[in-house]
């Protein structure tokens, strides 16, 4: 009979007793505080602190308005559980969670509806907050921060004017504050530009000197630009036909003056300190090739009174470069143009056009609606040739110069010497163009393709032939820095990082111009410089075509704001606020920094707790700490950016001693997803999935057939599952356990809403071990348990132990349901279990199903909670095994199997297993040639 139509016991475990008892212990650990981790000093200092710390982070979430899927809990859920095992064996666990609430989704809102997208986004935090707070996850919330609060956005323009302060000294490998670099100018110990002396220049040029230098400065950077929606996209935004995902407007790349962050001055750092951060490799891959740092030489190719300057990898193979490609954007492209074709031109070096004027200027306007990405996929190769030849250096031959939008400008000079035999894209365009193709490296026997991208003995390379790559490299480094053709050098894929935002929801900058366009930072008393309020949340738009306008950005708008009178130091004047705004990984770049020191008004971080909760272990631990996160959790989709952003701000911040932690994630897990089925109809529309019947291997929606789609979930998919409708209909604890349960934390799993109800019966099992379901009465006796029972409970503590400590909480759970299963056998028809083997059960759950445990631990008679422990501890007497069971293998195949006393001898255990049974029919009164006993594991009979 269901528990839907029997009398069902007045104290049973189900959903509604489940929620009453989640809804007591959450409010009895918010009124006691339970969760708070104390600092060293300040606010939220205690007198007594265990040395013993753990940080546990999770990757900071957006607040989004849809609200929470079951996806979106998994890894939440995972750190809580790590962290609530540390808490219970002693250590002083900082938890907590915060929000990166500035985002494009609220402003595209708010440009919508006329709502301020901060009411927006608070609105979604509180729905958000609510239904993190049913999972029970254990966050200290004294700590909780969101960026668009003032308080906390203060201290992210500080950093800003920290890294504006600086520059990178390339002697001492690290930065150090402007004001050292104008001092060494000062003192003639640094010459300027022009050879004048620092006093000799105005206060304008010197500061046009040292914008040169510092991390974070203002350039003229390509960028995604479309008038019709009014501001600058990211290549995310951009279709591969080059229009905007968001209206379907025309794209065009075209430079204008943006905020940059000068990362590249860190890319060896970047790279070579992922070697001391214990992060999953294909993390640290995809960080290495982001970075892309790469060995190779400059070569510089005379065309005309010109030089083009080139970047190159394989400098061995440069008798094999018949041509050079310029980026449509690169600052040579217009002085190279000429004025007509020359008179034997090939037509289809011309793309159609008159005069190469006329050519270049319409594929440059075609190559700037391309997306960046659609320009390096697009197999279909084009190009137009700009009516100037360049001379190779080794060899003297006048070669052609083209354009061609697969050639970017943001990598290496922007130029590139076409060698079509060593590299398939430019075999693919030398083909398409009729252009001369020479191999300078043997093929390997029997390579029959086209391009050959392997390496091998230089040949048709004069002085360089017969070298192998490395040598061939190595020598004509030499000759063309001899010859002063070029250089070897190292060259980077990274680009200075652009930082600014054509939009309103966002940190402002902590800048004023001055009346010569001079910038200044604020100084530190007068921030946080807060956003104003405005009519408008859109930017100006502008003709779809018109490539030229200029941005007009929210905040222009806001006239009295933007036009300011300051006294920076020499009296008021009147300046000009930047009306762009930061992006929003500005704020999710420290906010580890901030969740240690929440509270502190007078500074963004007290160096005391930094160092408490991030800073580098000591050196008698034997390794080479970065310092940082001790756990950071979150999905490999911010492998890159996000990741590699942080590290830049922590390693300034470490620089100029503001922190002791040189990374900011010392350790870094990421989670899987949980993915969904979804269904769809005739028409190719979803269909809800909760009213989807399956019949027969076949699925139905009010009687028609669907197709099961597997993928991830969503509201579009109409397959999402809300954490909020699973605890109603089961506790939070049961879908924290199914969750955890699953599968291996870091793998992607299906979701399944009725094997949820395999973790509520475990719990409804383990609850009637304890609870009489009648009654409401404890069932806990104080009879001992046998030898055997113990063996299980210490057993499983042991490895319980070992899985919360690992990550693998599946294994944790499967071991839980186990030994419950073998006590429910043995006790669940009797008065009572015992209590020795039923309160270390309890307290072994508690990480995972926090709430039933604390239930089930103040029945049992304590007062106190079990948050903090204890957390039992294996008997190391009932973790030997009496017996050792032996496969028995005859001439490779196992016949039989003999069990023996655990501490029996060779001898011993050989004697057992030729008398079994099997082995003696095999043997048929014979000797075996050889027998070898692997202790412990087997025993192998050759006959």
């Amino acid at each position: 009979m269901s528990e839907a139509t029997e009398e069902i016991p007045g104290h049973r475990y189900n959903a509604e007793l489940a929620g009453r008892i989640e809804l007591r212990w959450q409010n009895y650990w918010a009124d006691h505080g339970t969760y708070h981790a104390p600092n060293p000093v300040g606010p939220l200092a205690a007198a007594d602190i265990p040395s013993d710390k753990l940080f546990v982070q999770d990757m900071f979430p957006y607040p989004s308005g849809a609200g929470l899927h079951v996806g979106h809990p998994l890894g939440f859920i995972g750190t809580d559980v790590y962290a609530r095992y540390h808490r219970m064996i002693g250590r002083n666990v900082l938890h907590t969670m915060g929000f990166d609430a500035f985002g494009l989704p609220a402003e595209q809102y708010a440009v919508q509806t006329g709502q301020h997208p901060r009411k927006t986004t608070e609105e979604n935090i509180e729905t958000y907050l609510r239904q993190i707070r049913r999972l029970g996850l254990g966050h200290d919330e004294r700590r909780r921060i969101s960026t668009i609060d003032p308080g906390y956005y203060k201290w992210t323009q500080w950093i800003f004017v920290q890294i504006y302060n600086s520059w990178y000294d390339e002697s001492a490998a690290r930065a150090r504050p402007i004001a050292e670099l104008e001092a060494e100018f000062a003192q003639d110990k640094r010459p300027t530009p022009d050879g004048r002396g620092w006093c000799e220049l105005t206060r304008k040029e010197q500061l046009e000197i040292l914008a040169d230098y510092r991390l974070a400065y203002i350039s003229e950077a390509p960028v995604n630009w479309c008038p019709g929606l009014g501001t600058v996209l990211s290549n995310e935004e951009v279709t591969p036909d080059g229009r905007s995902e968001r209206g379907n407007f025309p794209v065009f790349r075209r430079n204008l003056r943006q905020w940059m962050m000068r990362i590249t001055a860190y890319a060896d750092r970047l790279v070579d300190d992922l070697d001391r951060l214990d992060w999953p490799e294909k993390v640290k891959a995809m960080q290495r090739n982001w970075i892309g740092r790469s060995h190779g030489a400059r070569v510089r190719f005379a065309a005309g009174e010109h030089s083009i300057e080139v970047f190159t990898t394989r400098p061995d193979t440069l008798f094999g470069a018949t041509y050079l490609v310029l980026a449509p954007e690169h600052p040579l492209v217009d002085e190279l143009t000429a004025a007509a074709w020359p008179s034997d031109v090939d037509e289809t070096w011309t793309g159609g056009g008159a005069t190469p004027a006329e050519a270049v200027q319409a594929y440059r306007l075609a190559a700037s609606r391309k997306s960046e990405l659609d320009r390096q996929e697009n197999k279909e190769k084009t190009g137009v040739f700009t009516g100037s030849y360049a001379v190779n250096p080794v060899n003297g031959k006048e070669i052609p110069v083209f354009v061609a939008d697969y050639v970017l400008m943001g990598y290496g000079t922007g130029a590139i010497m076409a060698v079509p035999a060593q590299d398939q894209r430019d075999w693919d365009f030398a083909t398409k163009f009729s252009l001369e193709i020479v191999r300078t490296v043997q093929p390997s026997e029997g390579f029959d393709g086209e391009a050959f991208t392997g390496e091998g003995p230089a040949i048709n390379s004069g002085f360089l032939d017969g070298m192998d790559v490395a040598e061939a490299k190595k020598a004509i480094i030499e000759w063309l820095e001899e010859h002063g053709h070029g250089e070897g050098t190292v060259q980077y894929k990274l680009r200075d990082w652009l930082f600014s935002r054509q939009r309103y929801w966002g940190e402002p900058f902590p800048i004023v111009y001055d009346e010569d366009g001079v910038a200044h930072a604020i100084p530190e008393h007068m921030l946080p410089v807060e956003l104003p309020e405005v009519d408008d949340y859109s930017p100006r738009t502008f003709e779809p075509d018109d490539a030229n306008a200029e941005p007009s950005p929210p905040l222009s708008r806001a006239t009295d704001w933007v036009e300011v009178t300051l006294d920076l130091g020499d009296g008021p004047k009147t300046y000009r606020r930047d009306t762009n705004t930061m992006p929003n990984w500005a704020g999710s770049c420290w906010y580890q920094l901030r969740y240690v020191d929440p509270e502190n008004a007078e500074r963004f971080v007290d160096p005391e707790n930094e160092q408490y909760w991030l800073g580098p272990r000591p050196a008698e631990h034997g390794v080479n700490d970065t310092g940082g996160v001790d756990l950071y959790v979150g999905g490999v989709e911010h492998a890159v950016l996000h990741l590699l952003y942080s590290r830049f701000w922590q390693k300034v911040l470490f620089d100029l001693g503001h922190v002791s932690s040189e990374e900011p994630y010392r350790r870094l897990f990421n989670q899987g997803y949980i993915q969904a089925f979804a269904y769809t109809d005739s028409r190719g529309f979803y269909v809800p999935a909760e009213e989807v019947e399956e019949k027969d291997g076949k699925f139905f929606f009010h009687g028609e057939e669907v197709k099961q789609e597997y993928g991830k979930m969503g509201k579009s998919l109409k397959n999402v599952v809300t954490p909020d409708q699973m605890a109603a209909d089961y506790g939070a604890d049961t879908f924290r356990f199914y969750e955890m349960a699953m599968g291996p934390l870091a793998d992607s799993r299906p979701w399944a809403t009725k094997d949820v109800v395999g973790a509520q019966r475990f719990l409804q099992r383990l609850w009637r071990l304890v609870v009489d379901e009648q009654t409401g009465e404890l069932r806990v006796s104080s009879a001992e348990p046998s030898a055997e029972d113990r063996k299980q409970l210490h057993r499983t503590i042991a490895g319980v132990r070992e899985d919360y400590a690992e990550m693998r909480f599946n294994t944790a759970g499967a071991k839980l349901i186990e030994l419950n299963n073998h006590l429910t056998k043995v006790y669940g028809s009797t008065e009572g279990t015992p209590r020795e083997l039923v309160e270390p059960l309890v307290l072994m759950l508690a990480p995972l199903c926090p709430h039933v445990a604390e239930e089930l631990w103040h029945r049992l008679g304590h007062v106190d909670s079990l948050v903090h422990g204890p957390f039992p501890v294996a008997d190391e007497q009932y973790l030997v095994d009496d017996t050792v069971e032996y496969p028995i293998q005859v001439n490779g195949k196992v016949r039989a199997r003999v069990t023996v006393a655990a501490d029996a001898g060779k001898d011993a255990v050989q004697a057992a297993a030729l008398a079994e049974e099997k082995i003696q029919a095999l043997l048929n009164g014979g000797e075996p040639r050889k027998v070898i006993v692997v202790p412990g594991r087997l025993v192998n009979v050759v006959l």
